[in-house]
């Protein structure tokens, strides 16, 4: 099993949140999260003042899958997520070594 985590721009959310619906992933967590990277921040005006932000809104989304499903998710949020500028994001891989469905103590691929 793999987890894929994705940091991506907040304004293409509900466009990643489709294109995996499409593919058949239903389970996922969403997050809002800061982060700084290569975008570096922006400058905005507040009350006449440049203020300089360093940490920007991202939205960072978990989905644990099996290995097998790991390129189609890949594919569905970098097509989606895509802009060609900076700061359209990361996707990182984790191995995973176990997960258990509370509900009913299923173990593994079965609790996904």
């Amino acid at each position: 099993m793999k987890k894929v985590e994705a940091i991506v721009r907040t304004e293409k959310l509900e466009e990643i949140k489709d294109s995996l619906l499409k593919i058949g992933i239903k389970g996922l967590t969403i997050s809002q999260v800061v982060g700084a990277g290569n975008q570096k921040g922006h400058k905005e005006y507040y009350r006449g003042a440049v203020v300089e932000i360093k940490l920007l809104s991202k939205i960072k989304i978990e989905i644990v899958t099996e290995d097998d499903r790991v390129e189609d998710i890949i594919k569905a949020i970098t097509t989606t997520a895509k802009t060609g500028e900076i700061g359209d994001g990361k996707i990182f891989i984790y191995n995973i070594e176990n997960v258990i469905r509370i509900r009913t103590g299923e173990k593994g691929d079965n609790a996904i």
